[in-house]
């Protein structure tokens, strides 16, 4: 079991603790003391660092953002965030197409 640890500075005058722990090849769990983290929900936080975005770490551990990054491939954690990241697609899309029909009702109430 591997683990790294960062600080991040959030909305909070203290910095949250962001900790990654690789249990196993396919297994990687992410935790932060952000309210939404604390509640088990999306935090901004995590999905930062996932994505090997490094600002708001405060802790001087920066360039270990690339091994936790290193982690992901084949993991549980991988093909959820690839599932978000498609069903994201997908409602952009839908969003524009509702958009667009929203438009084209409002055309044909003004014939």
């Amino acid at each position: 079991m591997e683990e790294i640890a960062f600080e991040v500075q959030g909305s909070a005058p203290e910095p949250y603790g962001v900790v990654f722990i690789r249990r196993s090849q396919t297994n990687l769990s992410a935790y932060c003391s952000c309210p939404a983290g604390e509640q088990g929900q999306y935090c901004k936080h995590r999905f930062a660092i996932l994505d090997g975005i490094a600002t708001g770490v405060v802790s001087l551990n920066v360039a270990d953002i690339g091994i936790v990054q290193s982690w992901l491939p084949g993991t549980d954690v991988e093909r959820a965030l690839l599932k978000m990241r498609s069903l994201e697609k997908d409602a952009a899309r839908i969003k524009n197409q509702l958009s667009s029909a929203k438009k084209e009702l409002a055309r044909a109430m003004r014939d």
